[in-house]
């Protein structure tokens, strides 16, 4: 099943190109907002997929080119984000040591929506598409061979990044990372037993239609499982809450003002989004790999005189 928000954020289901109003048939779940509301009702699932089914069989929805989608997770109580959890196309021979951060819920913007780039130090900006996943159950200190038992689905999620800012000498990680704007998800979720093995997920991400990142989960250094053992671990998971996997840094680049970037993962839908920014910077059209090549061809040449 395909959930999600849209227009003044209606609760609905996609249903092949629409999407069906799903309101009536949760409005008893209590909420305060529209987080409570998709977190009250990923928790109580299993309670409501039933009746929602049917809801959506009769019902011929509104058609999706006609309404504005709004990121399904509009305020995650935590967004935790792995670090180096990608094996960068066979490059790096070990899995890194685990590591992980906290990006600011109020990070989250939809489809469609715009990334600002702030009036901060940072010599440029990157995307980075990711696997998000959604948790369906409060975990705490969860076994790998459990984890999937607390997980509700998966969305897409870019995790934009301001580089280089290091305060006191030390990477900043909040400086980096939890600008307002900074964490695009959607366009919807997709439940697991709809969306299959996330091991086997391609992440495709374009900017103005030239690829950038083309992945494939399998460079996980350490898979679905292992990220929610971990993340469980540190912090209890809640439904509705968010665990980012990780990226491929290979394909990275930077994004500037008026950039449309695009991003798709195996039946999770795209996700498009616009870049701003009031000082109209501008940044070499190279991926992280063609200027560490660069560099390279550079220090050899120079090696060599």
């Amino acid at each position: 099943m395909k959930l999600g928000f849209y227009n003044d954020y209606v609760p609905g289901v996609v249903k092949g190109e629409n999407i069906v109003d799903i309101s009536s048939v949760i409005k008893d779940i209590p909420h305060i907002n529209a987080q409570t509301w998709m977190a009250g009702l990923i928790e109580n699932f299993d309670k409501y997929r039933a009746k929602i089914e049917a809801h959506v069989a009769k019902t011929e929805g509104t058609p999706l080119k006609q309404v504005k989608m709004r990121a399904p997770l509009p305020e995650p109580g935590r967004i935790v984000c792995m670090a180096g959890n990608f094996m960068e196309n066979g490059t790096r021979k070990l899995v890194a040591d685990r590591d992980a951060f906290l990006k600011s819920p109020s990070s989250v913007i939809g489809d469609k929506d715009t990334v600002v780039l702030p009036d901060c130090p940072a010599p440029h900006f990157h995307h980075e598409a990711e696997t998000g996943v959604v948790i369906g159950k409060t975990a705490k200190a969860v076994s790998p061979e459990k984890a999937m038992d607390h997980v509700f689905g998966f969305v897409n999620f870019m995790d934009v990044s301001a580089r280089g800012i290091k305060p006191n000498d030390n990477n900043s990680f909040f400086w980096g990372k939890s600008w307002d704007t900074f964490g695009p998800m959607g366009p919807f979720i997709v439940t697991k037993d709809e969306a299959g093995d996330p091991q086997k997920f391609d992440v495709l991400l374009t900017v103005n239609k030239e690829v950038r990142q083309k992945l494939n989960n399998s460079d996980m250094g350490r898979p679905v499982t292992e990220v929610v053992e971990f993340a469980s671990w540190v912090t209890t998971l809640k439904p509705g809450d968010l665990v980012s996997c990780g990226t491929n840094h290979v394909g990275l680049s930077n994004i500037q003002d008026g950039d449309v970037i695009e991003m798709e993962i195996t039946g999770l839908g795209k996700l498009t989004v616009n870049v701003k920014d009031e000082w109209k910077r501008t940044w070499p059209r190279k991926t992280l790999a063609q200027m560490t090549a660069f560099e390279s061809t550079v220090r050899s040449k120079i090696g060599k005189k």
